[in-house]
């Protein structure tokens, strides 16, 4: 089959079930693979991971432990395993075995509604992106025998090609009865707030969450004077308190006011809004910066280094370099707490870098972004996403009944 045939008919029912079945067969080539010899001291330790503290790993965890290892962990050299599998086999794949193992590090992580049977295949909503995807396996229909509707499963699916609109499981398939529904709504709405990077599938919601971002950024502004303040820990807490009280009025003024429903979003309890976390509560100083892309931030002791950007005769004090170091090597930290600090401070940029890096060369106009992309490269290898996470009207709706 030819890249054509697939393009031709990518809705046709027959090409679709011949790629399943070449699916499965390469699905076990690859997962043999993965736990094969020369992955075996990575993959160990991630499996000793999932284990957790008590040191038991269940079978469904092990499945979905080696699943993400084939399809998404990056080695050493930038490449997943599934990558590696697709360039050494042999005999080598065809055009379309590549273009649709490939294609496998698409996944798709979600927590689903059961709709309906269509054929060999489910359909299945997605309550995290709010987007519907009709789910095969490699296994056969008898796979879905037990669903029903108005239950729910959790799991990882990936595309069968990138040239279908058709999609197959990966991994282990968790089902829930309808009972459930609480415990899967809220384990959706809490994934949306720890990954909004899953809501990219959908441009409509994504582009409701920018636009609701850039709302919540424009009141920040208005309340503070600013998109960046630097304030001691509990004023700090008590200026994001206000914000999130501000926000709720201007929703509930909309909502008097009938005017249009504004996108509901995920985020903290009414008891949560505004409390930091205990490791910034002891912090000197904590910058609160609502950039325009990365949303809300906050970044502790950043007093520190304002002052010493503010003032390079600093660099003296070896404390506030390590602390800068800090700042520099930690990959939690984004890029943009040290854009800040030059943007603010553009004349102590140059001699506070120099004597960090201990390079009388440096210039910050030249050199400043290339240091940002060898020290934070996962920032720049990720597509953004709004900090705010829209709920779709289904989580939405399954949330307020089962409150």
């Amino acid at each position: 089959m030819t890249t054509q045939d697939v393009d031709r008919s990518a809705c046709d029912d027959t090409a679709v079930d011949d790629l399943i079945a070449r699916a499965g067969d390469l699905k076990v080539e690859l997962v043999a693979f993965a736990q094969s010899p020369r992955f075996a001291r990575v993959l160990d330790a991630l499996l000793f991971d999932a284990a957790g503290r008590h040191g038991r790993l269940d079978e469904a965890t092990a499945v979905l432990t080696v699943d993400h290892f084939a399809l998404q962990h990056r080695r050493s050299d930038g490449r997943t395993v599934v990558e590696r599998f697709v360039s050494q086999r042999r005999p080598a794949l065809s055009d379309v075995e590549k273009e649709m193992m490939l294609g496998w590090r698409d996944v798709v992580e979600g927590c689903f509604e059961f709709r309906r049977f269509d054929g060999d295949a489910i359909e299945l909503h997605n309550l995290i992106d709010d987007l519907v995807y009709r789910v095969y396996s490699t296994m056969g229909r008898g796979v879905f025998a037990t669903l029903r509707k108005g239950m729910f499963v959790v799991g990882r699916i990936v595309p069968v090609h990138p040239a279908t609109d058709a999609w197959l499981v990966s991994g282990h398939f968790a089902a829930f009865p309808e009972s459930a529904r609480r415990k899967v709504a809220e384990t959706a709405a809490r994934q949306i707030v720890a990954h909004p990077e899953l809501l990219r599938r959908n441009p409509v919601t994504l582009q409701a969450g920018w636009e609701t971002q850039a709302e919540h950024r424009a009141a920040f502004i208005a309340q503070v004077g600013s998109d960046l303040v630097v304030l001691p820990p509990d004023e700090a807490q008590e200026t994001l308190r206000e914000h999130y009280r501000r926000l709720r009025d201007i929703a509930a003024a909309r909502l008097d006011g009938k005017a249009a429903k504004s996108p509901e979003t995920a985020g903290p309890t009414p008891g949560d809004m505004g409390r930091l976390a205990d490791d910034l509560l002891d912090a000197d100083s904590i910058a609160v910066i609502y950039d325009e892309v990365e949303g809300l931030c906050y970044y502790r002791d950043f007093g520190h280094l304002d002052a010493l950007f503010a003032d390079p005769a600093l660099v003296r004090d070896r404390t506030r370099l390590a602390q800068l170091r800090e700042y520099l090597d930690d990959e939690s930290v984004s890029p943009l707490a040290i854009r800040r600090l030059v943007q603010r401070h553009p004349d102590g940029a140059d001699p506070v870098f120099r004597a960090l890096l201990r390079k009388p060369g440096f210039l910050w106009s030249r050199d400043g972004e290339k240091l940002l992309r060898r020290r934070k490269k996962p920032y720049f290898d990720r597509e953004p996403v709004p900090s705010v996470s829209i709920i779709g009207e289904r989580l939405g709706e399954l949330l307020r009944t089962t409150r």
